[in-house]
């Protein structure tokens, strides 16, 4: 596709090369080549040759490049780990100092002398002398950012001195400072406040990118850190502090206000493409394809030449190197070592990867792109000219013209690489081009890898299985794949068939038609539920008055049976299996002994790093917390009465548990192996977080119990419904009580206010932002759809409803006096605290606690009692152990006896 009109930048008035930063490299664009000439020998008007069609528009002027953050982040643990060691490592630092000091010793005089005054001279002459030099070239704005980031770094450094001097630990200190030569009394300077700026302002300026000033830069700095290390000025760590800070600050300088975007124009394609040989007319720029992950793969030209066949060519710049950056770091992170490319992949390495994968797949005899030249644009883009293939993408073909040939042709070429061992890594819809005679060209190999391995391969067959599928559907997709590349090649990528396999815009593709199938589930039902209302209104009608006997209820029931009947057939009919079900089956009918369970690829989920780090945060608050705690005597002088009245309540609120979740399922369930299920809930909320595996276990118990999939659901779900008001309305109680039980008025307390004033505004907020009103409106239909009904069924049944609301009471009373008791077991009458102060602890710590996403809220909840207590007014001597035998007696000790009661209930088919 082309745009037409012209770039304002590629038109006159653009400005000359050296007006811009870090061109000087840039071919000069100010007159034509010889042998430029046009038919006829007459030169061609260099305007008219310089002209490029449908450019993008311009660009911003700066640019916030990842790689500054990154270098960020690094600078401030770097800064950690350095005040660590000097803080944990005392011994360590002495020693190094004094080897240091001993070492420098034994220089010369005349040498200290000459390298204190070169330094002193050059640390400020080359700052100057640069700036010059910049300004020259007209790059004022990197002096402004080498100044600002120079400004800031001063600042921080006394911030630091002041830290240091006041508040730190007497170890950092000793490792930052010393006596000084002039004045024994005064200690010197732990961050140089001169040396610092000027290393943020020659790293802002991008000194360190130019080898000379890098090598004049490096002399200055040792020269000065030497000079100070013999004359007693400083110490070793700081001066590597001191470079930090500069460092680091000039990297978060650079990030914030951005950095001079050098992005090539069009002119600049033109004048490249004639250094390299050819002669171009016209360029005119290919629309970008709309892809969530085709940000980096460069800008596309289609170049007409003088003489020969037009060109395809693409520019790649270190902007577009930086799109996608944290996705792939985290795809890099999570998966197994064949995720993506490199986070941070410099312009020449993209360069020969792209050369290496062309060059290597026309070997193989797939049709590729024909790479034909190479350049540089620049020390910021390289560009890659490729002969043109024309043609269009799969997305961009009708549904009539993708042909069974067609699909045999695209596995012809993947099994053309798969032979060599080439990977495409993104066998996507715009990445297969079909030209005019409908010959299949796989483009888009720049992320590609040879010598790949089996894994990578098959993840390349099942891409191509789904995104086939989402054009042609599953039958066709895999049968054109059968015939090319055989059933047990097609068979060995089902476990590869997985959503975290595909590319971000198939997942992304996937997430939509699945959305698309619930919506149509949930109308179906809705529809299913509208049709049944007119009948039995219009049976009441026939039947007169209703009277409220035993026939007449028993109708009333069997009406209610036969409107679920109505929904669940409804449900059941509009209920559609993903494409990579309808994948796996197609393939199954041909090779029904094939692999289907999904293989492990990710390496860390989401999910397990949120854990580890609070489970990290909280393990670290409960250790400060308990080095303060002489437990022997604590656990000498503990009240064994009340551990085993904590003991006793623990146990009891697996029975509350159960009648908590039976009170809301009209048919009939066990209740025995309801308690089991609950106590098997106590091993599962460990692998899982405790509002996500008591929801799974529960409605599978059910359903195995004999509930239908979606009464089930809803019933839980009711069941967790009703369980959040009755949270919020006893914290609101209890809170209330709490704030009144010092006073003689009945007050609520501010807390209570505070809390009801924030529940008021974000409804409000809600309401009148119509992205989340239609949010909560959407989900609001859904509960209603589900939930609801199963509510009212179970108002019908006024004992069930008082099992399940008197369970969750009875279940919130276990657990306040498991807590209470736990507190007075270690504590006595002058430390107890008020059973309401008990209660709104534990229900703010619960509710923290669904909340987190750590199994079984572990170092939220912890913390969050510990907090709450020590808050109400215990002593946290008494407050931490309480704490753990709480935890010790709900999360912990529970293990063992339900995972046997797991393995019970799972042998006797119940789970």
């Amino acid at each position: 596709m082309k745009q037409q009109g012209a770039h304002p930048e590629d038109t006159e008035g653009t400005p000359d090369a050296s007006s811009r930063p870090d061109t000087a490299h840039e071919p000069d664009t100010g007159e034509e080549p010889d042998g430029a000439a046009g038919p006829g020998g007459a030169h061609r008007d260099v305007a008219h040759i310089d002209e490029v069609e449908g450019d993008e528009p311009l660009l911003p002027a700066r640019v916030h490049r990842p790689s500054d953050l990154m270098r960020l982040v690094g600078g401030v643990l770097a800064v950690v780990v350095l005040l660590a060691i000097a803080a944990f490592a005392h011994g360590t630092t002495s020693g190094l100092e004094q080897d240091i000091n001993k070492g420098t010793g034994q220089a010369p005089d005349l040498l200290i002398k000459i390298a204190g005054l070169a330094s002193s001279i050059a640390i400020l002459l080359v700052p100057v002398a640069f700036a010059i030099e910049r300004l020259i070239k007209r790059d004022g704005l990197r002096i402004a950012d080498g100044v600002l980031a120079a400004v800031l770094a001063h600042g921080v450094t006394l911030a630091t001195d002041l830290w240091v001097a006041r508040a730190a630990p007497d170890s950092i200190q000793d490792a930052l400072t010393q006596p000084s030569p002039g004045d024994i009394h005064a200690l010197t300077d732990p961050v140089h406040g001169y040396l610092a700026p000027v290393i943020a302002y020659m790293t802002a300026v991008g000194m360190s990118r130019r080898p000379r000033w890098r090598a004049v830069l490096w002399v200055v700095l040792l020269l000065d850190a030497f000079s100070m290390l013999v004359t007693g000025y400083t110490t070793p760590f700081s001066i590597i502090l001191t470079v930090l800070i500069g460092w680091t600050v000039a990297y978060g300088t650079l990030y914030a206000v951005g950095s001079p975007n050098v992005r090539p124009t069009g002119r600049t394609l033109m004048a490249g493409l004639r250094t390299v040989g050819f002669r171009p007319v016209t360029a005119s720029r290919e629309e970008a394809a709309d892809t969530a992950e085709g940000g980096d793969r460069g800008r596309r030209y289609f170049v007409t030449l003088e003489d020969g066949a037009p060109l395809d060519v693409t520019v790649v710049d270190r902007e577009q190197q930086a799109q996608g950056f944290f996705y792939r770091a985290w795809r890099n992170l999570a998966l197994r070592g064949f995720a993506t490319r490199r986070s941070l992949q410099s312009l020449r390495q993209a360069l020969e990867q792209e050369a290496l994968l062309a060059y290597a797949a026309i070997a193989a005899g797939a049709n590729a792109p024909k790479l034909i030249a190479t350049s540089e644009l620049g020390p910021d883009a390289v560009m890659l000219v490729y002969e043109h293939t024309g043609g269009r993408s799969l997305d961009s073909l009708a549904d009539d013209e993708i042909t069974d040939e067609l699909l045999r042709d695209t596995w012809r070429q993947v099994k053309a690489l798969q032979s060599r061992r080439i990977a495409h890594r993104r066998l996507v819809g715009d990445a297969i081009l079909v030209d005019r005679s409908g010959t299949v060209i796989l483009t888009d190999l720049r992320g590609g890898e040879i010598a790949a391995g089996d894994l990578l391969l098959r993840m390349d067959v099942s891409q191509l299985l789904v995104t086939l599928g989402l054009r042609v559907g599953a039958e066709r997709a895999v049968t054109s794949a059968l015939n090319v590349l055989g059933p047990d090649a097609v068979a060995d990528c089902l476990p590869m068939l997985q959503p975290i396999a595909l590319s971000r815009s198939t997942r992304a593709t996937l997430r939509r038609l699945a959305r698309e199938r619930a919506e149509r589930e949930r109308e179906a039902v809705l529809e299913a539920s509208r049709q049944s209302r007119p009948a039995r209104a219009h049976d009441a009608d026939d039947s007169g008055p209703v009277t409220l006997d035993k026939a007449g209820k028993k109708a009333v029931r069997a009406e209610q049976r036969a409107e679920k009947r109505a929904i669940d057939e409804a449900l059941d009919e509009a209920r559609e299996e993903d494409l990579l079900s309808q994948i796996r089956q197609e393939v199954l009918r041909i090779r029904p002994q094939a692999p289907v369970e999904p293989a492990r690829l990710e390496r860390v989920r989401p999910r397990t790093l949120i854990s580890l780090i609070a489970g990290a945060i909280g393990a670290y608050f409960l250790l400060t917390q308990l080095t303060h705690i002489e437990f022997g005597p604590l656990i000498s002088n503990a009240e064994w009465g009340w551990v085993a009245a904590a003991v006793l309540f623990s146990a009891l609120s697996y029975v509350a548990a159960a009648m908590a979740l039976l009170g809301f399922v009209p048919e009939r369930v066990p209740f025995p192996r309801t308690v089991a299920a609950q106590v098997a809930g106590s091993f599962v909320k460990i692998v899982a977080p405790a509002a996500v595996g008591g929801v799974a276990l529960n409605t599978r118990f059910l359903q195995r119990a004999g509930v239908r999939p979606g009464l089930a659901v809803a019933s839980v779900g009711a069941s967790q419904l009703f369980g959040l008001g009755c949270h919020i309305l006893m914290l609101l109680a209890f809170g209330y009580l709490t704030g009144t039980e010092k006073t003689p008025s009945l007050s609520p307390s501010r807390t209570v206010i505070g809390g009801l004033l924030t529940v008021a505004v974000l409804v409000l907020v809600v309401t009148s932002v119509p992205f989340l009103r239609k949010f909560v409106v959407t989900r609001v239909r859904s509960l209603f759809a589900g939930v609801v009904p199963r509510m009212l069924d179970v108002l019908q049944r006024p004992q069930k409803l008082i099992t399940g609301i008197g369970g969750m009471l009875l279940l919130t009373a276990c657990f306040v006096m498991c807590l209470d008791a736990s507190i007075r077991a270690f504590g006595d009458e002058s430390t107890s605290v008020s059973l309401a102060s008990v209660a709104v602890v534990f229900l703010a710590g619960n509710a923290l606690g669904s909340a987190a996403p750590t199994p079984g809220g572990v170092g939220a909840v912890e913390a969050t009692l510990t907090v709450g207590l020590i808050a109400v007014g215990l002593p946290k001597e008494v407050a931490a152990p309480a704490v753990l035998l709480f935890r010790l007696l709900t999360l912990w000790l529970p293990v063992l006896p339900g995972w046997l009661a797991f393995n019970h209930l799972t042998r006797k088919a119940a789970l």
